[in-house]
């Protein structure tokens, strides 16, 4: 009986140390055996965000002992290990140098392939942690630092139909909660204040919502978030200006999903129309609901990775591993940490001021 291939899943492109066991399966998805995420929360929180020399130091401190939780969980042995995937980028490099070092030196102890892996691949071949997900289907990958809508063509072939010219909506969810006084991460929490508000109350701006295509762009929403939440005297200001924060970002991305369903629609020849929504802001309900909605009315068909696999985490990160394993598309052992690295790479950077859309 063939041996069935085990990947070991290294993920430290921020502020998350993240380990993986994911083996293959005659099933329609892998079987993941563990999945361990340590957060760096407190370290950050009073900085009021990441800060990269505190994150990498917080990686080579815990690295080690996440590798070990991860396999003593999985009931796997480090021997029985047959490839280790690592992210390589995009990130924080001093971050990013953490995981990467860690992996090449077990993969040269071991003996066993390195593969290194886009973080922003990882979080488009998430859903096939628990489903049967076939290609072509389009992404929208909406993180902290990531806000892209792609085409994923087949396994490292992608094209980008739009991405933020500015802010990434992670970072202006963060930004807005930080305007609010909410503490560090902030972000995930703008929601349940907005639950709280009147969503009709303030009057924000929709950058580039008539014109880009399906580009975004978020800086000049911030920037209003910015000027009234000098005049907040309450709580109920605060729980209003955050729903009305939540409600302009649902009406942005609906505009923009229903330009990139076109786009998609005009370059793929598929019966079914997939749609992916990946990333940790893919985590917020709200957001889900509305998408899910337009996808049905558009003739789509959503898939969210499950909670816990929306932010960074190692599990995406052994699923991308498990695909270049099965196609022995190995890496170097000197191969670079790429912080700026595009999934796809003739794309045109756009952001700055002075972008042409």
């Amino acid at each position: 009986m063939k041996k069935k291939a085990l990947i070991l899943g290294i993920e430290t492109s921020c502020d998350e140390t993240a380990v993986a066991v994911l083996e293959e399966s005659t099933e329609t998805v892998p079987n993941l055996l563990s999945n361990i995420v340590s957060s760096q929360e407190e370290i950050h929180k009073k900085f009021g965000g990441i800060v990269p020399e505190l994150a990498a130091r917080s990686h080579i401190d815990k690295i080690d002992l996440i590798v070990k939780r991860a396999l003593k969980k999985s009931g796997r042995k480090l021997k029985d290990i047959d490839a280790i995937a690592v992210t390589g980028g995009p990130g924080l490099i001093v971050c990013l140098s953490v995981g990467l070092n860690f992996a090449k030196a077990l993969a040269m102890t071991l003996k066993k392939p390195l593969i290194v892996v886009n973080h922003l691949e990882g979080h488009a071949l998430s859903p096939k942690l628990i489903t049967d997900l076939r290609y072509p289907y389009l992404l929208l990958l909406i993180s902290g630092g990531h806000s892209q809508y792609l085409a994923v063509k087949n396994l490292g072939k992608y094209k980008r139909l739009g991405t933020t010219i500015d802010d990434a909506l992670g970072e202006a969810f963060d930004k807005t909660a930080k305007l609010l006084g909410i503490k560090f991460p902030g972000g995930p929490f703008i929601e349940k204040f907005a639950a709280r508000g009147n969503k009709d109350r303030f009057d924000l701006p929709k950058p580039i919502i008539n014109k880009g295509g399906c580009n975004l762009s978020f800086a000049g929403l911030k920037t209003a978030v910015l000027k009234i939440s000098k005049s907040i005297k309450n709580n109920q200001d605060k729980n209003d200006l955050a729903a009305s924060f939540q409600k302009t970002i649902e009406e942005i991305l609906v505009k923009k999903t229903k330009i990139a369903f076109d786009q998609f629609k005009k370059i793929s020849q598929t019966k079914n129309n997939f749609f992916v929504i990946a990333g940790g802001v893919a985590a917020n309900n709200k957001i889900r609901n509305k998408l899910e909605k337009v996808s049905f009315e558009e003739n789509f068909i959503p898939i969210f990775p499950p909670l816990n696999l929306c932010g960074d985490n190692a599990a995406m990160i052994a699923m991308v591993g498990l695909e270049k394993f099965k196609l022995k598309q190995f890496s170097k052992l000197d191969a670079p940490a790429n912080p700026r690295w595009q999934l796809d790479k003739k794309a045109v950077f756009l952001k700055g001021a002075g972008v042409k859309l």
